[in-house]
């Protein structure tokens, strides 16, 4: 504690009010998780079934809350300090650049831990009902959480050094994070199968980056959609060694970054494709096609075309022409090599199961890249100082709103569509009575990009500071698609059916599975009640998020 920055990163932090909001809403609902299982006549089973239950869905969900909050406050640590100019005065004080890596890390992490061991009095109580193991159970969980918060944590540091701003380090935080917890999970369910050999082992490590498999090892349980995570043991140490040297990579790599050279950021100015030579223009023609040429001179900006929409897309680096034709062509060829991949397991996976995965992929599309997009639309503006410029301009609130919905609306609309041809393949493919199934899901992406969206712009209106508008839109998100996950894994214990049925129809991700009738989601009826309650969401939103922007669009 003697070293300054830890000081003035956590007890600077414990001082806030959103700090100890998050710190009293996590705790009330890990007590009332418990609370919801407690026998009423104080009175449990001698197998210990019922602890178990309750003790799996307490720690999912505190995974689930450790990845939502482990990476916010690093991913804006160190990118702001550049951005108010105190990082150039902390590399030229005493401290040496170890003591700023230092400080930093324990400074974020102190918060965490205090989240974990606020946590305790629950996890006590699943002990005390009996049938846990304190050594083999307890002990380890809570060492797997702290582990995977180091690791977040160490990651968050590293991208905040690399980042311009601090919504671009949290949308890069949220993906990395996105990738260590869910995506490496997936060659090994889609392959595991297949292969064997050298290549089958390295994909049980890969899987292993996640804490997930390790969790659910320790928890002796296989949750639904684990088939392959729950089929090598030894995840929890694998997990250790993979963790502590993406650790120690991590922090390596922040380390060689703390220096003054991290300042000096030369960019090559580039040369415009109508100022080359002819032969030069006709080759960056045919190879990019002439539309998706970076270098090539924009045209005029029609007098029937919305500027707002236009001055997004060129100033979004996912808005311009070659990088969306590089998701699209991603999107496309994962979609359609998963379908092929499946289809090659279709006796043993069924087509219920492909579904599923290409159904996970879209929504963590979704997840993953709406908020992103749409959370800085309207805070961007204002914290840049570009929303005054709005303000002079004969521009409304309708054509401000309608410009920037529809930037990101057409950017959402290619990535599902370039996802799409995987039903395709699998409904005249695979099984043609899917097709009515097929119809239901696609509908359902569509009307989740637009609540996700208007959900996102709406909050982007409601704060001034881009980051916290983009954690506050990935956290509503993740609550709403995975936070209610934990209820279905709580169905029968200590969730009833009509419970778990009235939690899951906010969900489209579970609307979605029930459509493709995925294991465990057969006897849930969601559609199309869900859709009235995303049509409603997006209404509600997008009432926010007019009034908010005409109240910022008067003069001051």
């Amino acid at each position: 504690m003697a070293n300054p920055i830890i000081q003035r990163e956590l007890i600077g932090l414990l001082r806030t009010r959103r700090a100890f909001g998050l710190q009293l809403g996590l705790s009330l609902v890990l007590g009332i998780l418990v609370l919801l299982r407690w026998p009423p006549d104080a009175q449990v089973n001698l197998t210990g079934d019922q602890s178990q239950q309750v003790f799996q869905l307490f720690v999912f969900g505190l995974m689930v809350g450790l990845i939502l909050l482990a990476p916010v406050f690093p991913a804006s640590s160190i990118v702001r300090e550049r951005q108010q100019g105190t990082l150039a005065l902390l590399l030229n004080s005493p401290l040496r650049p170890w003591d700023i890596l230092f400080g930093k890390l324990v400074g974020v992490l102190g918060y965490v831990l205090i989240l974990l061991v606020l946590s305790l009095p629950a996890g006590a109580a699943c002990w005390a009902m009996g049938g846990l193991s304190l050594g083999s159970q307890m002990f380890l969980a809570y060492g797997i959480l702290t582990l995977a918060a180091v690791q977040y944590a160490s990651a968050a540091l590293f991208i905040s050094t690399r980042a311009a701003n601090t919504d671009t380090s949290l949308r890069a935080t949220y993906g990395v994070v996105l990738l260590m917890a869910v995506v490496v999970l997936g060659p090994f369910e889609f392959l595991g199968r297949l292969v064997t050999g050298p290549l089958g082992t390295t994909l049980e490590w890969i899987r292993c980056i996640s804490p997930i498999p390790a969790m659910l090892e320790i928890l002796g349980q296989s949750a639904a959609g684990s088939s392959g995570i729950m089929s090598m043991e030894g995840a929890p140490f694998r997990y250790a060694v993979l963790a502590g040297i993406s650790i120690l990579i991590f922090n390596g790599l922040t380390l060689a970054r703390l220096n003054l050279r991290m300042f000096d950021r030369p960019r090559n100015a580039g040369k415009i494709t109508d100022e080359r030579s002819t032969g030069a223009q006709v080759f960056r023609r045919i190879m990019y096609l002439w539309f998706f040429d970076p270098q090539r001179r924009s045209g005029l900006i029609g007098d029937s075309t919305n500027p707002v929409m236009i001055k997004e897309f060129r100033c979004s680096k996912f808005g311009r022409g070659h990088w969306m034709m590089r998701l699209i062509g991603g999107c496309l060829i994962v979609s359609l090599g998963l379908t092929l991949a499946s289809a090659n397991s279709s006796t043993d996976w069924g087509v219920e199961k492909m579904g599923a995965i290409l159904v996970l992929l879209q929504m963590a599309l979704l997840i993953l890249v709406t908020p992103s997009l749409a959370s800085g639309l309207i805070s961007t503006e204002r914290e840049g100082g570009g929303w005054q410029l709005l303000q002079m301009t004969p521009l409304g609130a309708f054509t401000i709103i309608a410009g920037k919905l529809l930037a990101v609306w057409r950017t959402l609309l290619l990535l599902i569509m370039a996802t799409l041809p995987g039903y395709a393949l699998m409904v005249f493919y695979v099984d043609q009575d899917k097709a009515a199934s097929a119809l239901e899901i696609i509908f359902t992406l569509f009307l989740t990009a637009a609540f996700a969206i208007l959900l996102s712009a709406a909050i982007s209106s409601l704060f001034r500071r881009t980051a916290v508008a983009t954690a506050v839109s990935y956290t509503l998100l993740l609550l709403i698609c995975a936070g209610t996950m934990l209820v279905w894994m709580g169905r029968g214990a200590p969730f009833t059916p009509p419970v778990v049925q009235a939690v899951l129809l906010v969900n489209p991700l579970a609307a979605a599975l029930q459509a493709i009738r995925a294991p465990g989601f057969e006897e849930y009826n969601l559609i199309p009640q869900n859709w009235w309650i995303l049509g409603g969401g997006c209404l509600l939103s997008l009432i926010v998020l007019i009034v908010q922007t005409r109240r910022l669009t008067r003069p001051r």
